[in-house]
């Protein structure tokens, strides 16, 4: 399982059916559903953000995807019944958000108040016209302020299917999509042998929320737990946001169009090395790979010292494992990736600044912006191009031991970017970087030539385990090609 842009799948065309979510609380005699409940400090920045762009006229949109294959023509009626299992037993897929005494509140609505009904939308006859289907489908069905946040549908052939779930960020994360495509699967497969899916409800993402502001509202910014955000800001220069040290071309309080990319950096033979090779100086995969990205922005011309923002899961605090949400807290992360240093000192300044970062991980992220930011807090975007790493083995999560018959794929998108965000994805396929950053030709040749970089320093710590050779930015592909490499990479047949 991979994550790249949904342009860039690879979808036979075929018939499109969609379910939509409604309630069916004018229609039931049960007395009211569920109490209100407080959102978490993730989702109550996100719902404001929605709320002042739709003032300012200038709207703010985002989604969150995942699609996967059945194989077998599809039973219609045991994957609707397998995809409302799935909605009942997340609770914040439930919730519709609003204001009440200036919090964002979530009201759940219960889940036997909730039916889906089936749509028949249309049939494609080739892959690019599906495509854009998708693509402008999932930008005016997820809507922040409207219910449901969500959008269900499959492309159905003969002899196959794709199945598409597209999310608002609000009700969850990169982590919860291969949940989905698990749960969904397995729910549909038992349907089809005659069992029922788990009728238990998952731990919720409220209970969550809930904790988290019970614990976190009533700090202050001289709370000693933000002592590890003061001290990063103070080496930082001042800045709360660690600065994205390459030219991008950005003008400041202006947001741009988008660049989705995305890209095989190794292979799974070149993976399987590189991992030992971290491993040798004892490292792990993602720590490697943080080493490779910090000394190709130091060549580039970024500073010694790597200083950057980094999602942490927060899954397994408890039981939330397989739990669909917005569970990640964003945290500073800081190592020294100097000039002579070699892999096995930048990797134990990786381990060093990774250990010292989860020793502090307690405190949300928009809590401590909020608290040490307050100014910067106040606007709708992050005030300038911001360094963002994050990583995740999608071979450790929940069902990827089915991922090579499912074949689930996932994509972001968003609307405006003033900046450059990286993804990181090993799968059994190899390693992949998917980044979404700001349409300018400036950072075109930054991403282009960073990517060629990366790409040849991963591979010579697999070859060498180390940085055998001087890491430079090299001349950029042409803006928006892709090598055929990149092609064979993303080819998706159902």
């Amino acid at each position: 399982m991979r994550q790249f842009p949904l342009e860039m799948h690879h979808m036979a065309p075929g018939r499109v059916v969609e379910w939509r979510l409604r309630s069916t609380a004018a229609e039931s005699t049960d007395a009211g559903g569920a109490a209100d409940r407080r959102a978490s400090f993730n989702q109550d920045k996100h719902f404001t953000v929605a709320e002042e762009s739709r003032a300012a006229d200038d709207p703010v949109a985002s989604w969150i995807a995942v699609t996967f294959e059945v194989a077998g023509a599809l039973d219609e009626d045991a994957l609707t019944h397998s995809l409302l299992a799935f909605v009942r037993r997340h609770e914040v897929l439930r919730c519709e958000f609003r204001r009440l005494a200036g919090e964002l509140a979530c009201a759940p609505i219960p889940a036997a108040q909730l039916a889906l009904d089936t749509a028949e939308v249309a049939s494609f006859d080739s892959n690019a016209e599906l495509t854009r289907f998708l693509v402008d489908r999932f930008k005016r069905s997820i809507d922040t302020l409207s219910w449901p946040l969500f959008t269900m549908g499959a492309v159905l052939r003969e002899d196959s299917a794709t199945v598409y779930l597209a999310f608002d960020h609000i009700v969850c994360d990169g982590m919860s999509m291969p949940i989905v495509a698990q749960e969904v699967q397995s729910g549909y497969e038992a349907l089809l042998r005659g069992e029922l899916p788990d009728p238990a409800p998952a731990p919720s993402y409220l209970d969550f929320a809930e904790e988290q502001r019970r614990r976190y509202l009533s700090i202050d910014a001289d709370d000693e737990r933000l002592g590890y955000w003061k001290e990063f800001i103070a080496r930082s220069g001042g800045d709360f946001f660690p600065r994205f040290p390459l030219e991008l071309g950005v003008e400041p309080g202006r947001m741009y169009s988008i660049v989705n990319e995305a890209s095989q950096l190794l292979d799974a033979a070149e993976a399987e090395v590189f991992e030992k090779a971290c491993l040798a100086v004892d490292g792990k995969p993602f720590m490697g790979v943080l080493a490779a990205v910090a000394v190709c922005l130091r060549e580039a011309g970024g500073p010694g010292v790597y200083r950057g923002f980094m999602p942490v899961s927060e899954r397994g605090r408890a039981a939330w494992t397989n739990s669909v949400g917005w569970f990640v807290n964003t945290m500073p992360v800081e190592f020294d990736a100097s000039p002579g240093r070699d892999f096995a000192q930048v990797m134990a300044s990786v381990r060093a600044g990774f250990t010292e970062m989860i020793g502090h991980i307690d405190v949300p992220f928009v809590r401590a912006w909020e608290l040490l930011a307050p100014e910067e807090f106040a606007a709708r975007s992050w005030p300038y191009p911001v360094n963002f790493f994050s990583y995740i083995d999608m071979r450790k999560c929940p069902g990827a031991e089915r991922h090579e018959d499912w074949r689930p794929t996932s994509h972001v998108w968003s609307a405006q970017a003033n900046g450059a965000c990286s993804w990181f994805q090993r799968d059994a396929d190899g390693l992949h970087m998917n980044s979404i950053y700001s349409d300018t030709p400036a950072a075109r040749r930054t991403m282009d030539g960073f990517l060629e970089a990366l790409r040849e320093t991963v591979r010579e710590i697999a070859r060498h385990g180390s940085f055998r050779r001087p890491i430079a930015l090299t001349a950029p592909r042409r803006p928006g090609s892709l090598t055929p490499r990149d092609v064979a990479a993303f080819a998706r047949r159902p």
